[in-house]
């Protein structure tokens, strides 16, 4: 590797530097935005990280054409199992890269120096282990696997390859997320105490109903390939074009959105997972032929550690949402205030608690005799004074807000080719994409199982 490589974007990491989002102690509402320090360093024609694209379907394309936006960054290969989406790939981005159905193929060839992991779940651990072991760096999509029991071959392969790996869940470079971070460190909203989140959705392409090309068949897809270790079934189109609707290739709601709203708040707290997971979930709306839930309902329970506090997580997918709200929400309920982080962007309010208990209104002054009325009164101004509101003071809320154009996608994948270039450290290693995986999935096993899971997220195992 040419040390022009290494030293590109050094100092960069990202576009992720932030103007401050305003005094915490402000009353009154302010807003923020991000302003984004993206490279001017141009990079030599010799200097190039060559990629290849393993899945070439939606995740596959917003992937590829995110990280050529990064400079120095070329594509070389690509490899799906559909026919038809090779020869669109080459319709794409050029009819210079290679292609193939065989992802072994593209491993083999030694101007791929990183690979875009973009398949079903079913196939994310032995395509990302394989790749490291063939000495490529990788960045393999959210969930890092589909059992828990898969993640520590990809933990360990890391480790004894020595390859970046990232997980591909952009929440952990996210502005608005690394605000929030910044602010809940500051103490901006107390002590925090819940966490809620939420992924709602309406339509059909947001439930995963995509479209089938007319072509679809046994001669255009390598449909047994595609099964891998998965139980072996006839032909089906909508088994290989929706595959997140079936146990046997994905993960459903909590692997596929649960995954990404427990990125973001393990990015913003420093937790490492919760000890306790339950969780219900039905399957209402998209009767389709799918066994995945379209509804899932969960509890996390996290204990105090070195980095937080103890505190719960609410979460929540709905992908039969009559408002069509979505798609992501994470609110962070502390003593002094809240921080709701909407994507890239966030709202916070502060308050300040008084010690004083108030009457009137909804208590049990009013049951009182009116003697014992006058007494309280006397004994209430001799405490606190003629302040009977009790409870808090509204503090101030404070908006902030990245450009309409920002991309955490992109700010994700700088990091992950920042750290070929120069070594940083890669936040969203396999550990960490464990530790966020497998409380999503263990939310699957909780509704299927009917009881809780226990998780421990230092040994990263199921207790």
């Amino acid at each position: 590797m040419s040390n022009n490589r290494r030293n590109f974007i050094k100092n960069i990491g990202g576009s992720m530097a932030l103007l401050a989002v305003g005094n915490a102690a402000s009353a009154s509402s302010t807003t923020s935005k991000a302003t984004l320090l993206h490279s001017t360093i141009k990079v030599s024609a010799n200097d190039k990280i060559r990629i290849g694209l393993i899945g070439s379907g939606i995740i596959g394309h917003f992937d590829t054409d995110t990280a050529l936006k990064v400079p120095g960054v070329e594509l070389v290969a690509v490899c799906d199992l559909y026919k038809g989406r090779l020869e669109g790939a080459k319709e794409t981005w050029g009819n210079q890269i290679y292609t193939t159905q065989d992802y072994r193929e593209l491993l083999a060839r030694k101007d791929v120096d990183a690979v875009l992991i973009c398949t079903p779940d079913h196939w994310h651990q032995k395509i990302s282990i394989d790749a490291m072991r063939a000495g490529k760096h990788v960045y393999c999509e959210k969930p890092m696997v589909q059992k828990i029991e898969q993640g520590w071959g990809v933990i360990n392969a890391q480790k004894e390859t020595g390859k970046v790996f990232q997980v591909g869940s952009q929440m952990a470079s996210s502005v608005g997320i690394l605000e929030a971070k910044k602010l809940l460190a500051a103490g901006t909203i107390g002590e925090l105490t819940m966490v809620e989140s939420f992924c709602d959705r309406s339509d059909a392409r947001g439930a995963w109903a995509y479209s089938i090309p007319t072509d679809a068949s046994p001669e255009t897809i390598d449909f047994d390939t595609f099964l891998g270790t998965a139980p072996k079934v006839p032909f089906e189109a909508k088994r290989f074009f929706r595959w997140r609707n079936y146990g046997a290739y994905g993960t459903g709601a909590a692997g596929d959105l649960i995954v990404h709203l427990l990125t973001g708040i393990h990015t913003v707290t420093g937790a490492v997972g919760p000890e306790k997971i339950m969780s219900i979930a039905n399957l209402k709306l998209w009767k389709d032929g799918r066994d995945a839930f379209d509804i899932i309902n969960a509890v996390m329970d996290y204990k105090t550690t070195e980095k937080h506090n103890a505190f719960h997580v609410v979460t929540r997918v709905n992908l039969t949402d009559g408002e069509g709200k979505g798609p992501f929400g994470i609110k962070l309920i502390g003593t002094e205030g809240v921080i709701e982080s909407f994507g890239n962007g966030l709202v916070v309010k502060t308050l300040k608690r008084r010690a004083v208990p108030g009457y009137g209104g909804y208590d049990s002054f009013d049951s009182f005799s009116k003697k014992q009325k006058e007494e309280f009164k006397k004994w209430y101004q001799s405490e606190y004074g003629n302040d009977t509101e009790g409870g808090y003071d509204i503090g101030k809320e404070t908006t902030f807000n990245a450009p309409t154009n920002y991309d955490d996608r992109l700010d994700h994948m700088i990091v992950f080719f920042n750290a070929i270039r120069t070594g940083s450290k890669i936040y969203e290693d396999a550990s960490f994409g464990l530790r966020a995986a497998a409380p999503a999935i263990a939310c699957n096993l909780s509704a299927q199982q009917n009881k809780p899971i226990l998780w421990d997220p230092i040994g990263m195992k199921l207790v």
